[in-house]
């Protein structure tokens, strides 16, 4: 098909062209109109036991503790966790992440430190989500140590480092409008491309088929 073929196809279906533009609209009416989406985010750390050796608990940070807790995401993760996350009302996008990189002061991957993330509607709504995460992931904890008979004053806990705090979620809106142009665009193009070689190709049955009346022209009526 040569380009004037494409552009004469197009003047022909221009209707098609002007149900992908009005449907481009819609969606770029969306775009630059979002509904509010806030992002709440959260960091727990899980501390050793205070000891005379060791009373300040972040000195004594030791990688089995990041073992740990990132078994303990894996639990969250499963179907089981799931499950468990959703009966203690968090439901919709949440993220647990692991954060084991180290900073200029402790070593890399001695930092059993767990982000976590939760996206709603509203702020409050998103806070609340990171919270009932926290919980159930402290709950998981607790029930590890209770299972192990692990005595009280020599217990791991889980503390919130960062509390959680919504932020609202900032998109590119020039690139998602730049997108849902480009989409329309294509899909406005080849919607009228293929609805025009449907109609060529309907209108070609049509005149090659014979007509049952002219068939019936020479045959006889018996009276």
């Amino acid at each position: 098909m040569s380009p004037r073929d494409v552009a004469e196809a197009l003047l022909r279906r221009w209707y098609v062209l002007l149900l992908a533009l009005l449907l481009t609209a819609a969606g770029a009416y969306r775009v630059l109109h979002p509904a509010p989406q806030y992002l709440s985010s959260a960091v727990v750390v899980l501390k050793p036991p205070v000891t005379g050796s060791q009373p300040n608990q972040l000195t004594n940070l030791q990688p089995p503790l990041a073992t740990l807790s990132y078994g303990i995401i894996q639990q969250l993760q499963s179907p089981a966790g799931r499950k468990e996350l959703d009966s203690a009302g968090v439901h919709g996008t949440y993220q647990l992440i692991p954060r084991n990189s180290g900073t200029t002061a402790t070593p890399r991957y001695l930092i059993p430190s767990v982000q976590v993330q939760a996206q709603r509607g509203g702020a409050v709504e998103a806070d609340t989500a990171v919270q009932r995460v926290i919980d159930v992931y402290a709950r998981r904890v607790t029930d590890l140590q209770d299972a192990q008979g692990v005595a009280p004053g020599s217990r791991i806990s889980a503390s919130v480092l960062v509390a959680p705090s919504a932020a609202p979620v900032q998109g590119t809106r020039s690139r998602a409008l730049a997108g849902t142009a480009l989409l329309g665009g294509i899909a406005g193009i080849l919607g009228a491309l293929w609805f025009d070689q449907y109609a060529l190709r309907r209108r070609t049955r049509k005149e090659t088929s014979p007509d049952p009346r002219r068939l019936t022209d020479g045959i006889p009526v018996a009276g």
